[in-house]
């Protein structure tokens, strides 16, 4: 389009010179005592390289005064393209674990006046990887500025500073201070939470954020239903006396008390506070919802006021499972309580038969001692130290 206009303009110039060639009229300059006459031929020459030359000479003054502008926005360009590539090379480097690099890069950055908190950021993660805190923590605090989202950038990086080094009480508060700045509990945020709650003991809380975390469908079901379990186990815990974990195995969930892990840890809880009774009908629960080995062994130690009635329990479940050596360990414990002495002796010697074990040799040895045999007795217990004991063991003499 900008050709075209030239275009006719030069078409209308030339016929407007073709028009004034042929004309007999001329211009008069009168400026006393001074008068120029000259043809209009001439004039239109004249005033038309006149507009030429004052038209160039504008331009070239508008390029001038340009220049330093194009200079400013050159080197702003250029300043931008390098910045670029600095933080190309800098996330490269971090995301490839050359730690080292990443934070000389970060360095370059921020020497060249580069205002965002992500580059001290990157250098104090890096910083930590290498494993110079001190260094880390300046990074950390050159990054503090005003906008909410590099306080949330410093603050996240460490709350993981934090969990890292398993100082989970500056986690929090750095997740508290987060939150006070009116950054919203997003799913990144929960799980930093969740971990720096789990490091602190704080049950109630890691279930709450498990809750959060559930609304949000930001974690995978098993892996909240296992940490659920945890925290229900962590609370057990926490109980420091018969009637505070009374009252609160209440208050458990069906599901959560009947799951074979939760139901072991309290089973062994309450029996170290003289509580097998409750421990007893919560090992019976669980083994009723489903057969676990760790819980019929232990259902062998946990001596309740009827014996009776937890032999007959074992033995109908016996029906269900005869080729379990657990049970038939636990039911040779019991009888041996019970002063059943032969029924003791079958079902120990059934489950040394399907697979030998240290608990069931050392029982035959303690049978053997209560029944006058200390042959039999000293040669079961050194059939005991033959096979490794378990970490965790009760002896049956508990009571």
């Amino acid at each position: 389009m900008k050709y075209l206009l030239w275009f006719v303009g030069l078409f209308a110039a030339a016929v407007a010179f073709a028009i004034a060639s042929q004309s007999s009229a001329y211009v008069q300059f009168v400026y006393p005592p001074y008068r120029i006459e000259m043809s209009f031929t001439v004039f239109f020459i004249v005033a038309l390289l006149f507009f030429v030359a004052a038209y160039g000479l504008i331009r070239m003054m508008v390029s001038f005064l340009g220049l330093s502008a194009k200079v400013r926005r050159f080197r702003l360009e250029r300043a931008q393209i390098k910045s670029r590539e600095l933080l190309d090379e800098m996330l490269s480097a971090y995301f490839e674990g050359r730690y080292a690099d990443a934070e000389k890069a970060a360095v370059r950055a921020i020497a060249k006046g580069e205002k965002s908190a992500l580059h001290p950021i990157i250098a104090a993660r890096s910083a930590h990887e290498l494993r110079e805190y001190k260094k880390r923590d300046a990074y950390l605090a050159s990054s503090e500025e005003k906008k909410i989202g590099d306080t949330t950038m410093r603050l996240m990086a460490t709350t993981k500073f934090m969990l890292e080094q398993h100082d989970s009480r500056a986690a929090l508060n750095a997740l508290q201070e987060m939150h006070n700045k009116g950054v919203k509990p997003y799913p990144g945020a929960l799980s930093l939470e969740l971990k720096a709650q789990q490091q602190a003991g704080n049950w109630d809380e890691v279930l709450h954020v498990l809750d959060q975390l559930e609304k949000k469908a930001s974690i995978d079901m098993s892996v909240a239903a296992q940490m659920r379990q945890e925290a229900w186990q962590g609370k057990i815990r926490q109980q420091t006396d018969l009637p505070s974990l009374t009252s609160f195995l209440k208050k458990v969930p069906g599901n959560i008390k009947r799951r074979s892990k939760f139901a072991v840890t309290a089973a062994r809880t309450l029996m170290s506070y003289q509580g097998d009774n409750l421990a007893q009908q919560i090992l019976r629960d669980s083994l009723e919802a489903q057969w676990d080995g760790e819980l019929i062994t232990l259902y062998g130690d946990c001596l309740s006021d009827n014996l009776v009635f937890q032999i007959e329990q074992a033995e109908k479940w016996l029906k269900q499972h005869p080729q379990a050596p657990g049970l038939l360990l636990a039911l040779g414990k019991l009888c041996i309580h019970q002063k059943l002495w032969g029924k003791a002796q079958n079902y120990l010697d059934a489950s040394i038969s399907l697979l030998p074990s240290h608990a069931a040799y050392e029982a035959l040895g303690q049978l053997a001692e209560k029944m006058g045999m200390q042959d039999d007795a000293f040669r079961y217990y050194q059939q005991a130290m033959k096979i490794d004991r378990p970490v965790v063991s009760h002896s049956i003499d508990k009571h």
